[in-house]
């Protein structure tokens, strides 16, 4: 293994975490181009990993390997990617229920700044670090052993491209493919803003929500291309009303229904003021979803992030019939699961609403994460039934009789 350039740390190595911050690096005697794979040592000059160096980032390290013998080069992409395959493949059997799921989970499957997912025929690699560009083909070459079919499409976030000072362009012709989930269709569009394409993290999410859905009458607030709602009117909703500000995704939801042979009724608005002019003529739903977007990611913000749950969550309480379903999900990674069910209290409170919760999910197994790395872990949902403020005013709804 031929020398790599050194980079010393200002302090002791004591975490395991992949992610070493500017603040806690000594600047090398020589530039280093952004993603250069380097050794890094801890102040006192001891060996402890092996990894990307960017100077530009605040993540200036990303640790990939703590052993010496291991190089970072077209081999170690190739063990790695065949590791993360197999789970998804062998252990998980996704190829059972969907083509669609996700291959690489950055920190969750030791490969920093590196998402991929799986559409059916296209295989997609999302950027979130200059040193896993620099290798994107050999990243591409060892997934088309496992996906010897499947065209390819990349892209990188500007601000991630920024921040990591890399240039990432696209193939000028993103790719559009059917994906089948647990016998649901949808159509996905790489490249369109709504993350690879498709949120395969609420793949199991989707199939347990439906589950209450038949007979009943559904709203999909933040409805983007449509997943709860299609999958809700597949398994016997009455109707089903999905609302987004985005003319795009309720584009791409209607094609979504229409794969399926099933109508919903779509609104393009903004959530607040609808939700209020439908409170007040005394609009009910049995079962309510609300998915919004991520809040923030800068950590000075939580607390506005937080207020802004509360309020989404207040008037989705109040659109809910008594004794119906509540799915609130929160994908801010920066929000943890405590400060996220102390949103929905207050949420509660403020509604006199009784939040009984069911169940509380994250997303599926093909998204994991290491328990020294939780920034893995940002999906939160949470499944609850809702009744009045008072318990006495509690009735029996279909079915509970």
């Amino acid at each position: 293994m031929s020398a790599l350039p050194e980079v010393r740390l200002k302090i002791e190595r004591k975490s395991t975490h992949p992610w070493i911050f500017q603040k806690m690096v000594q600047q090398p005697s020589t530039r280093l181009p952004p993603g250069t794979v380097v050794d890094i040592t801890d102040r006192d000059g001891h060996w402890v990993g092996r990894g990307f160096y960017n100077g530009h980032s605040r993540i200036t390290l990303r640790v990939l390997t703590t052993d010496r013998d291991e190089a970072i080069d077209e081999a170690y992409f190739a063990r790695r990617l065949a590791q993360c395959i197999d789970l998804r493949r062998n252990w998980l059997r996704l190829d059972e229920v969907t083509d669609a799921y996700r291959v690489v989970h950055s920190e969750g499957d030791n490969l920093s700044g590196l998402v991929v997912d799986r559409f059916a025929g296209v295989v997609v690699m999302e950027f979130f670090s200059a040193g896993m560009w620099r290798f994107r083909e050999a990243i591409q070459a060892a997934l088309a052993i496992h996906y010897p079919e499947s065209k390819f499409y990349w892209f990188a976030e500007e601000h991630v491209q920024k921040q990591e000072s890399f240039d990432c362009r696209p193939p000028e012709a993103p790719p559009s493919e059917v994906i089948t989930e647990n016998g649901v269709k949808f159509r996905v569009s790489p490249g369109s803003k709504h993350k690879t394409g498709f949120f395969v993290d609420q793949r199991d999410n989707r199939q347990f929500l439906a589950s209450f859905c038949k007979g009943r009458r559904v709203l999909d607030l933040c409805c983007n291309t449509g997943g709860f709602g299609v999958y809700a009117k597949v398994r016997g909703a009455d109707e089903v009303t999905g609302v987004d500000l985005d003319e795009q995704a309720l584009t791409l939801a209607r094609q979504n229904a229409g794969l399926n042979n099933v109508r919903l009724r779509q609104v393009q608005s903004d959530l607040f003021p609808w939700l209020r002019d439908m409170i007040a003529q005394k609009e009910r739903w049995d079962v309510v979803v609300l998915d919004p977007s991520k809040q923030t990611r800068d950590r000075d913000e939580v607390d506005i992030a937080l207020r802004k749950y509360t309020d989404m969550n207040r008037l989705a309480l109040m659109a809910v019939a008594d004794g119906g379903l509540l799915l609130t999900c929160s994908c801010t990674g920066l929000i943890s699961e405590a400060d996220f069910v102390d949103s929905l209290r207050r949420a509660a409170w403020q509604a006199n609403k009784q939040v009984q919760i069911l169940r509380i999910s994250g997303a599926g197994g093909d998204h994991p994460f290491y328990t020294h790395a939780l920034e893995g872990r940002y999906l939160k949902a949470i499944f609850a039934r809702v009744y009045p403020g008072g318990m006495s005013d509690l009735r029996p709804t279909q079915g509970d009789e």
